[in-house]
């Protein structure tokens, strides 16, 4: 059988995984699945490529070190004769230090729990996942592929903030996040459109977690999200870009904890604190309040000044990708940014919109408009072959 690269992403409640044969050009899918509701109802959830899905609940007490075990076991039991080659590992991080994905090694993974304060909520999580695969596969490779590192070549102007200088030469830039989805898109683009994939392109990755990326050449050459994942766009229930005056005031005047400002900032904000209603689009789109509305337009509005924004940075726009959860399911926030930019060149073909077809742009557009799935998980498997060297990477 071939060899199988394994994928894993650890967040704070659920463990993602996706298994792959290394035996093609492009990694080939065979399974997804994810452990879910680690500390309260954890559920192990499977779906086999061209076979079934399957859903089973597991203990309460399960940790994310059980939660890797119980996901090894299972690829073991269902591919008795395969052997797992390299594990590869989404991390959210790379700080200065990595700008391509790396092998994992003790030195290595120190680096990683050094950047815990740059990513509190999302690091942690990424290494506990690979602590607990080099637990259960201490001899096989492993290997770190980093959200920052798509963006890691950007101009000093598109990373500085306007701090002294100081504060730049000592990693307080905008790092950008996404990075692995943006990659994907820019490889998938070459495919799809190879003449304007080396144009000026914005790609929206709008999910619960939400910002753009302007690419050139297939390069990030800006993205909307900086220091935190928190700058940029609203999301689900992130509060996107906002006056840093107002965090002052509300610490000075209002007696707010540091806890209280973080909490409030990354899970009382955006689509779910403007709305009162959800951080889900799709929720959001069925409710009559008011309130869920004026949060979908808001949220249109910031992406359409973000857009602009960019095409400014490029130089003009030649294309608008739209990927992730929302950009890839949501007509109505689609034709929000398009109608709302037809400025710019483009124009919504409204039928291929609803369907959510693959071009989604009318005839007359200047601008081709594109609706187009990412696959972090495939593009952590392809960083996974080459770094780690397996004999079918040599391509």
């Amino acid at each position: 059988m071939a060899e199988l690269v394994v994928t894993l992403n650890a967040g704070s409640s659920s463990v993602k995984f996706a298994l792959f044969a290394a035996d093609a050009e492009w990694p080939r899918l065979m399974v997804c699945g994810a452990v879910e509701g680690l500390g309260a109802r954890p559920r192990f959830r499977v779906d086999v490529v061209d076979g079934k899905a399957s859903e089973r609940k597991l203990a309460t007490t399960l940790n994310h070190r059980q939660a890797i075990a119980a996901i090894f076991k299972w690829v073991e039991d269902f591919y008795p004769a395969a052997t797992v080659s390299a594990i590869g590992h989404r991390v959210v991080h790379g700080g200065l230090r990595f700008s391509a994905p790396a092998i994992i090694d003790a030195e290595t993974l120190a680096e990683l729990k050094a950047f815990i304060p740059l990513a509190p909520l999302h690091q942690p999580h990424n290494i506990a996942g690979i602590e607990g695969a080099c637990a259960a596969f201490p001899h096989v490779p492993q290997v770190a592929c980093f959200d920052t590192a798509f963006h890691r070549g950007h101009a000093f102007i598109d990373d500085a903030y306007a701090l002294p200088y100081s504060c730049y030469e000592r990693g307080l830039r905008r790092f950008g996040f996404h990075g692995l989805s943006y990659e994907y898109i820019a490889r998938r683009l070459r495919i799809i459109d190879p003449i304007h994939a080396e144009s000026g392109v914005i790609v929206a990755h709008l999910g619960n977690g939400a910002s753009l990326c302007a690419l050139k050449g297939g390069r990030s050459i800006a993205t909307t999200m900086g220091f935190s994942a928190l700058e940029g766009l609203p999301m689900g229930t992130r509060c996107g870009e906002i006056d840093p005056g107002l965090l002052l005031y509300l610490l000075h005047s209002e007696g707010m904890t540091p806890d209280e400002l973080s909490h409030l900032l990354y899970e009382r904000s955006g689509l779910l604190g403007l709305s009162g209603v959800s951080h889900d689009m799709r929720a959001l789109e069925a409710s009559k309040e008011p309130r869920a509305a004026a949060a979908i337009a808001y949220f249109i509005h910031r992406i359409k000044m973000e857009i602009a924004a960019l095409t400014a940075v490029i130089g003009g726009l030649d294309a608008l990708v739209f990927t992730a959860g929302i950009g890839e399911s949501s007509p109505r926030v689609r034709a929000g940014v398009v109608e709302g930019l037809g400025w710019l060149g483009l124009a919504l073909d409204k039928t291929a919109n609803a369907r959510n077809d693959s071009l989604i742009s009318a005839s007359q557009s200047r601008i081709p408009v594109f609706v187009t799935p990412t696959d972090e998980e495939a593009m952590i498997a392809r960083h996974t072959i080459e770094t780690a060297g397996l004999s079918v990477a040599a391509r």
